[in-house]
């Protein structure tokens, strides 16, 4: 019986994995990034504990930034590379350092998603958006961001 429920488990966590879908977006790194969110927030410590390699790093969102077309739709971006394939940034909600949850609103929101590149010992960079701008920013790592994952080449 332990068998079966560990083979079950081994199963379940193939598909799992062969589940998430990363678009090529046809990027000079050959970075692909996944069509969709993590279901969390998560602090800067906690996003590198879990994800380890596939958190984009500084320049992972610069090359986003600057080799695709940014079309905002009303609740975050359809980015789409130069190959013409997309992906979908929406608007996200996060969460402050004392815990207090800061909402986006539809039409007019804000999103905001990890990297993995620090800055000094209490900061990081963040991806920030909102109807009229994307840049990076520096974020406090205590705060909860969303995250986006990539593959790397």
């Amino acid at each position: 019986m332990k068998n079966i429920f560990l083979f079950s488990m081994m199963c379940l966590m193939a598909l799992t994995l062969n589940a998430q879908v990363f678009v090529d977006l046809g990027l000079p790194s050959g970075t692909q990034w996944k069509n969709q969110n993590e279901s969390d927030l998560f602090n800067y410590n906690a996003a590198l504990v879990e994800f380890t390699d596939n958190l984009p790093s500084y320049a992972n969102f610069e090359e986003l930034k600057n080799n695709c077309k940014w079309e905002w739709t009303g609740n975050g971006y359809k980015v789409t590379g130069p190959n013409g394939n997309s992906i979908y940034l929406p608007t996200t909600n996060f969460r402050t350092c004392n815990g207090d949850l800061q909402e986006s609103y539809l039409g007019g929101g804000f999103g905001g998603y990890w990297s993995s590149t620090s800055v000094g010992l209490e900061r990081s960079w963040c991806l920030v958006f909102d109807l009229r701008d994307v840049n990076m920013g520096e974020m406090e790592r205590c705060s909860w961001r969303a995250i986006r994952l990539v593959q790397k080449k």
